[in-house]
């Protein structure tokens, strides 16, 4: 399932466009506080498809019945891109377990790359819902590769993926790798193109660089 909150009208579209636009992204920290705002929405929306169970708060005047989430989700991201993403959904679920992944791509001398993932640390995922974050998801093969290293972990009842932008193709690749599993992908928006080198067309640029400065090769 594919739940594109770009496609409604509402503020969110705001920080999207502002993750987008050349000159506003310019400002690192505005550019990381736009996905950590995102991340937010997304982790609000998740949070109505959690289970709840009643839970009696004592209050100075008397005792309230209140709707609480029943387990907290497990929080993963990709560093170093995820990291922003990854705060906007732990700013609301606070009391989650964490995860990180390092997944890069590698590349060889004809431009051509794989992905290597070199370190996890997670908690045991068996049984839970994990919440797996990247800024942006355009071939699908890092969040693919990450996920099968996590299973290790133990296998998760469901999976959220979520991405600022994301391309059809890399969609459609993660939807056949995953099909009978329990994953829903949430995304700020779709684009139809990717480069020759696997970026996201028109989509925003190296969201890694963009938010923490321009690495060496």
């Amino acid at each position: 399932m594919i739940k594109n909150l770009g496609a409604f009208n509402s503020v969110f579209n705001q920080f999207i466009a502002e993750l987008r636009d050349a000159d506003i992204q310019t400002d690192r920290m505005r550019f990381r506080r736009n996905l950590e705002r995102i991340g937010e929405i997304f982790a609000y929306e998740i949070s109505k498809t959690l289970e709840y169970q009643a839970v009696e708060i004592t209050t100075p005047l008397g005792v309230a019945e209140m709707q609480l989430c029943k387990d907290q989700p497990v929080l993963a991201t990709i560093l170093r891109a995820g990291l922003p993403l990854h705060q906007g959904l732990l700013n609301y679920f606070d009391k989650a377990d964490n995860a990180f992944i390092t997944a890069y791509r590698k590349y060889d001398k004809n431009e051509a790359f794989d992905i290597r993932v070199e370190y996890i640390s997670s908690p045991d995922l068996t049984d839970k819902v994990l919440i797996i974050s990247d800024p942006m998801l355009a071939t699908g093969a890092s969040i693919v590769k990450t996920l099968k290293s996590m299973f290790s972990m133990g296998m998760p009842k469901h999976i959220h993926i979520v991405s600022a932008l994301a391309s059809v193709e890399g969609l459609e690749f993660i939807k056949r790798q995953f099909s009978v599993m329990n994953l829903t992908i949430w995304v700020g928006g779709i684009d139809d193109e990717l480069t020759a080198q696997a970026y996201i067309v028109p989509g925003l640029g190296d969201a890694g660089d963009l938010a923490f400065g321009k690495k060496s090769d």
